[in-house]
């Protein structure tokens, strides 16, 4: 009997909660001052993610100058690589293609 009042209580949540949102207006149309406001904010947005990124770009030198410099005083050569977003994005600047070439042997057409 409490497998049935349970089902039954979660039918009636999922019930209320589709009569909640069918009951909901549509939003108003944004008028200019609130577009305004949209794109000020996405651009707004869109400065501080950059700012952000060069943020992290300076703090992954600075980290990896000093990780240098440390294994330098040790000793310890160590070569920076670079990563894919050091290259440029033209295919000539990247030079070889990083993923490997398949060679197979072409078997003829099937027909």
């Amino acid at each position: 009997m409490t497998t049935f009042r349970a089902l039954f209580a979660a039918l009636m949540v999922v019930a209320s909660f589709g009569l909640a949102l069918a009951k909901l207006p549509p939003p108003p149309p944004m008028d200019d001052a609130a577009k305004a406001t949209a794109e000020a904010k996405k651009a707004k947005d869109a400065a501080d993610a950059e700012a952000g990124k060069q943020l992290q770009t300076r703090t992954e030198d600075r980290v990896a100058a000093r990780y240098i410099a440390d294994q330098k005083a040790k000793g310890i050569i160590v070569t920076p690589q670079l990563g894919p977003t050091a290259a440029s994005s033209g295919d000539a600047a990247k030079g070889p293609s990083s993923k490997p070439e398949k060679q197979m042997a072409h078997s003829p057409a099937k027909k």
